[in-house]
């Protein structure tokens, strides 16, 4: 939360109604145990000082007087099946003496009117790779490739990508010597970096934000962000 509020009213702030946290106990206190069924499960949340829980365990609202400034309202972890943004795919076999090839898929599950930004993804290749040359979807735009040779990495940015879309990288390696090994054991994992604007992967959300006392000087303005953003994304081969 951002809060400039003049005076520092209350705020009332309403997360979803079948919110659960955790999966056993019925404390009322120990938001890491209280039992729930419902659609949206973390495993634990912490809250920040200045919030209030009267009212949590039942409509799930949160009562704060917010400190000027950014603070984190509430931390959560959740380890329950999710369905993951993106989708990835990928071969890499030897295509000749000395020759290999890596066909790598990217599709991204979430909806169409989403767009995810500054999306990189990296793959090691073999140590003996002296070589990389790619190949992209035809009319394609926005999209860059490399070939890292110092560390042996493949890269791939795409400035843009659109739910619901799938892109394929094709890249053709050269190898100074035999690799005598499976060349899948050789190469990756996939790793990728994003950012999904207006999007939650949890679908925890913001119901509704309330100002308890609004100032007469003024007319506040109130705004909801989601954002995703990768920190450790891996695919193996």
């Amino acid at each position: 939360m951002k809060s400039y509020l003049t005076g520092n009213p209350e705020i009332r702030l309403a997360l979803n109604e079948d919110l659960s946290i955790g999966r056993g106990g019925e404390s009322a206190n120990d938001y890491r145990s209280s039992y729930g069924s419902g659609a949206v499960i973390l495993d634990d949340c912490n809250f920040h000082e200045s919030v209030r829980l009267d009212s949590f365990d039942m409509d799930r609202t949160l009562a704060l007087v917010p400190p000027d400034g950014e603070f984190p309202v509430m931390n959560y972890r959740m380890t329950q099946e999710f369905k993951p943004p993106f989708h990835i795919n990928c071969l890499i076999e030897e295509a000749g003496h000395l020759k290999g090839e890596v066909i790598l898929k990217v599709r991204a599950e979430f909806p169409s009117n989403i767009t995810a930004n500054t999306v990189v993804l990296e793959m090691p290749l073999p140590k003996y790779t002296t070589r990389a040359s790619f190949e992209l979807e035809p009319g394609v735009t926005g999209q860059r490739t490399d070939f890292k040779g110092a560390n042996k990495k493949l890269e791939w940015d795409l400035e843009k990508f659109v739910g619901g879309v799938e892109h394929t990288l094709r890249a053709k390696l050269t190898f100074s010597q035999d690799l005598h090994a499976n060349i899948t054991k050789e190469a990756g994992p996939v790793s990728m970096t994003f950012t999904i604007p207006m999007y939650n992967v949890s679908r925890l959300q913001v119901k509704y934000l309330q100002i308890a006392k609004k100032s007469s000087s003024y007319n506040p303005y109130r705004w909801v962000r989601y954002v995703t953003q990768a920190n450790s994304y891996v695919a193996r081969i």
